[in-house]
């Protein structure tokens, strides 16, 4: 099964480091990012844990749930959240997903259906693919895909950036520009006519070109 943008993110029962969860009663009516992880007690993915359970509180600003998931049982998580507490100053307050049956990784397509039913035996590097971030919108859509090799360590700083764009289209008819942080000019939609965007935006906006309208973002 090959996922792409703006289709229904696959739904699930798993056992949690938090009690057992249906992924799309958990999510409700808010944000969710289910990030994944080839194996546990692995050094980049520990920082990457710990560096999430940090930002945990500007997600909880945005409507936004954290999961994780590692194809290792969640007896295992529970032993690796004390290692991620002690190194990254972190503690991890968000669910870890445990998928030893590696169903999920499979669910998902960060691993082929020829993996076998059992994380058991399987290392990191069986597991390489399973390096995905996955931000899931109250429609239960996903709205972002990113992926990311063993060796390179994520920048959850840009899942956040991206989640306020995300948020801030949602909302308005308008796209975010290259580099776009929040407070800075945005893009009215191609969607939206000129005489709706005069509507919107009386001050007019600047247009270097007639399909590049720019505005200040909206509040």
């Amino acid at each position: 099964m090959s996922l792409r943008i703006n289709e229904t993110a696959p739904d699930f029962t798993a056992e949690t480091s938090q009690g057992t969860i249906h992924f799309h009663d958990w999510i409700g009516d808010g944000w969710a990012i289910l990030f994944s992880h080839p194996k546990d007690f692995t050094p980049v993915c520990t920082t990457e844990l710990g560096y999430m359970a940090g930002l945990k509180p500007e997600f909880d600003k945005r409507n936004t749930k954290i999961i994780g998931l590692s194809v290792d049982p969640v007896s295992s998580h529970e032993k690796w959240q004390g290692d991620i507490e002690e190194t990254q100053g972190h503690k991890v307050t968000f669910p870890m997903i445990g998928d030893p049956e590696l169903k999920i990784a499979k669910l998902y397509d960060m691993l082929p259906a020829a993996s076998g039913t059992t994380s058991e035996g399987r290392t990191a590097a069986d597991n390489a693919t399973v390096r995905t971030v996955f931000v899931v919108g109250p429609d239960k859509k996903i709205k972002l895909m990113l992926v990311y090799p063993m060796s390179t360590g994520r920048n959850f700083d840009e899942v956040l950036r991206v989640l306020d764009s995300m948020q801030l289209t949602a909302k308005h008819k308008v796209s975010t520009p290259v580099n776009w942080k929040p407070g800075g000019d945005v893009i009215i939609a191609g969607t939206v006519s000129d005489e709706e965007a005069r509507q919107k935006y009386p001050e007019g906006w600047k247009a270097p070109k007639p399909y590049m309208r720019i505005v200040k973002q909206p509040k």
